[in-house]
């Protein structure tokens, strides 16, 4: 019973982080294609903070917890809804493609620096209360796995998208035609552990260490 009751409470901590997280990381994709010249995403009500906008039922929240429940927390993967752009209406759809992409785990990196403000202004004012202090950690948590996970060079993700950018046009196009395969490549290198020894980890363990000493004045002020 105990168990049950450490991983209801564990979804709780979770729950506001992980919102947060989708929302801005997809709302951040549609803003940045609008400023660009593809208004697809603003004319559909996907430029905003409702999250109920953005939540796939099955990829946001069944799948989830399912796995979350299922594997006692060892693993965990879901999705949203992905935002609607059409590249071919940028001012310049290959440059732009790379600010749009950009767009989703930026907003991410964002939120972890705030929830790493948040986290030693609550600890800083002497809140002893560990829901709220582990919710701080957890967005932290959350947002640099969504930063470093979406920043895997592959199609769709978005560092796939950025790469495609990036390169010159015939490996560009190369690059591109993986899309179709390329959430069954992600998955398949996730589940054999491949994402996460040689490109998560390492990206993960490299954003802590920035984020680290981008709050490192706001740790001396603390007492």
């Amino acid at each position: 019973m105990n168990h049950i009751s450490d991983l209801i409470q564990t979804v709780l901590i979770y729950a506001l982080p992980v919102i947060f997280a989708i929302t801005l990381h997809e709302a951040a994709h549609g803003y940045a294609a609008m400023r660009l010249g593809d208004n697809t995403a603003f004319m559909l009500g996907r430029v905003t903070l409702n999250p109920m906008v953005h939540i796939d039922p099955l990829g946001t929240i069944l799948l989830p917890l399912l796995l979350y429940f299922s594997t006692s927390g060892a693993f965990l993967f879901g999705y949203a809804k992905p935002v609607p752009v059409r590249f071919d209406r940028l001012r310049h759809p290959k440059r732009d493609m790379v600010w749009v992409a950009l767009a989703g785990p930026g907003a991410n990196l964002v939120q972890a620096l705030l929830w790493g403000v948040l986290l030693y202004i609550l600890a800083g004012s002497g809140l002893t209360e560990r829901f709220f202090l582990d919710m701080c950690k957890a967005g932290m948590l959350t947002n640099v796995v969504m930063f470093a996970f979406n920043l895997f060079p592959l199609p769709p993700l978005d560092g796939g998208r950025i790469l495609v950018g990036l390169l010159p046009w015939r490996q560009a196009v190369m690059v591109s035609r993986i899309e179709p395969w390329g959430f069954f490549i992600v998955m398949a290198l996730v589940l054999t552990g491949v994402i996460s020894a040689w490109w998560m980890q390492p990206l993960m363990g490299l954003t802590f260490d920035l984020l680290k000493l981008a709050l490192s004045p706001l740790a001396a002020l603390m007492p």
